[in-house]
């Protein structure tokens, strides 16, 4: 070999020791043998081979001189503490374990989902939707808690519907952020990733037992079969994915309901129900029934000057009130559209206080208490509104505006729900009902809505109670001005004069011995 090529040797040497580090990096960041850990690889042999050829004297040197003897214990030493390292990260690894070191166990399930992971009889796997749009450091945290704790039971993947369309569609995916649980044959999805729903999910599909929910049919109601906009079937799909059994009822062909009905949902009739229809209904709330009504305005149907029976009995016995009414709502583009204002303090709402949902061509709903029966307000206007009672005004097309003492002034209650102590029947009132179909199930959280108020009505909110987690509030309370200066004082200026004095006596008592 040519002497003066022996300069260039060292950059071998260094491309190798370069491209060990960068392998190390890619290695740790990516965990796999991708293609850019063996290109690194092969750098490194490259390096040290062209080390080799360039300078094989020195090649030799390191390896027979003395150099040589004290490296190799050197290098003895090093071989054995990656030995322990890697004996350490073994028995780690097989037999690993967390300690929540948080005051209120902010990283560890509640008692009750780690008994529900324990008595999983198969397999689950979760497939998280998450788009690059859409943060999903909290649903990875929790997710990868229920497997730390599932003892192998319980597996997630993260799937972006942008680039694998696919595999959404397969999933029936339609909102980002939704995570799909699979056992077997059985799926649930969770649109928000907290505990509480992820473990109701886990018992829903241990559940054999599905809920049936019925859609009364023959008075001009949204349908659940067809698909158009002004339908209900992508809310009965949703029901369907989360093991629900959906049907219709027509009380006037069967003339009796069901003994599996878990819940029976009136969406929007156009014309009254029948006394013999009220009745049946009567009768099967009286045996601890759950019966959701969605009522339009009187304008928006058939109703004419036909007595709503169903909704003397609700007023009667229930103490809620349909209105003779339509709302206005100054605060949206389109008047006749009444968007929430505010939620009532329920299991309902208590996920959508921060969502919007819109009804359009909503009445009011009004509450006055009765013995046994606890009705809670559900969905409220803003002050910037008002149910119009002047009806006939609105179809001769005159300026509308509100009338003290005549208008219920906002808020306005859009929907409210009750419970009956004595009989444990559920009743949930809304007064508009296009809010839930197919063109208005996905605006904000209208579908959640509508969802969360079956859920509520078929019990299945009550399947899992989780022991609620008080966070520890934590405050730092910043030092009074005269100790951030004493600070700055020592940590900025005595210390460093400390270290400086030192290093200066130090030096002339060195000076004087020379």
């Amino acid at each position: 070999m040519k002497p003066e090529w022996r300069r260039f040797a060292p950059i071998g040497l260094y491309i190798a020791i370069a491209a060990v580090f960068i392998s190390a990096g890619l290695y740790i960041v990516f965990r796999e043998f991708n293609l850019y850990l063996q290109i690194g690889i092969g750098l490194v042999v490259l390096g040290l081979a062209l080390f080799a050829i360039l300078d094989p004297d020195k090649l030799k040197t390191i390896f027979t001189g003395r150099q040589a003897r004290y490296g190799s214990n050197a290098i003895i030493m090093v071989v054995a503490f990656i030995g322990i390292l890697a004996v350490i990260n073994y028995f780690v690894v097989n037999n690993s374990h967390r300690w929540d070191l948080t005051e209120d166990k902010a990283n560890t399930l509640t008692q009750e989902s780690l008994d529900t992971l324990n008595s999983l009889p198969e397999d689950v796997t979760a497939l998280a939707f998450f788009s690059p749009n859409k943060p999903s450091e909290q649903a990875r945290k929790i997710l990868d808690t229920y497997k730390f704790f599932s003892n192998g039971k319980f597996n997630y993947e993260f799937v972006d519907p942008l680039s694998d369309p696919v595999a959404a569609q397969q999933a029936e995916v339609t909102k980002d952020g939704t995570i799909v649980l699979s056992m077997g044959d059985r799926q649930e999805q969770v649109t928000i990733a907290l505990e509480r729903e992820i473990t109701s999910a886990l018992v829903r599909l241990m559940s054999k037992e599905g809920k049936k929910v019925y859609f009364l049919a023959g008075h001009g109601e949204f349908s659940i079969e067809n698909t158009g906009q002004e339908d209900y079937s992508e809310a009965a799909g949703i029901l369907r994915k989360k093991n629900y059994e959906v049907d219709s009822l027509n009380l006037l062909s069967t003339n009796k309901i069901p003994s599996d009905a878990s819940v029976i949902v009136i969406p929007g009739p156009t014309h009254p129900l029948s006394q013999e229809e009220v009745d049946q209904l009567i009768g099967y709330l009286d045996h601890g029934g759950s019966l959701i009504v969605m009522e339009e305005p009187v304008p928006m149907t058939k109703f004419g000057d036909q007595e709503d029976l169903l909704a003397n009995y609700l007023q009667e016995e229930w103490g809620m009130t349909l209105g003779h009414d339509i709302i206005v709502d100054t605060t949206s583009r389109q008047p006749f559209v009444a968007y929430a204002n505010q939620y009532g303090n329920h299991v309902i709402t208590d996920k959508l206080q921060r969502v919007g949902t819109a009804f359009p061509t909503a009445r009011s709903v009004t509450i006055e208490q009765r013995d046994s029966i606890n009705a809670v307000s559900l969905v409220e206007t803003s002050k910037q509104s008002w149910a119009e009672t002047d009806l006939d005004s609105l179809n001769e097309g005159a300026d509308i505006k509100p009338d003290d003492g005549v208008d219920i002034m906002g808020p306005v209650i859009l929907a409210v729900v009750a419970d009956n102590s004595k009989n444990h029947s559920k009743i949930a009132v809304f007064g508009d009902s296009n809010f839930a179909t197919d063109q208005n199930f996905d605006f904000l959280g209208n579908g959640d809505l509508f969802i969360n108020t079956i859920d509520w009505a078929s019990g299945q909110e009550e399947i899992i109670n989780l022991t609620v987690k008080t966070p520890v509030q934590r405050i730092l309370l910043p030092p009074e001005p005269y100790v951030m200066n004493l600070i700055l004082l020592g940590m900025v200026f005595v210390l460093p004069g400390i270290m400086l004095v030192a290093g200066l006596i130090v030096w002339i008592q060195r000076k004087r011995r020379t």
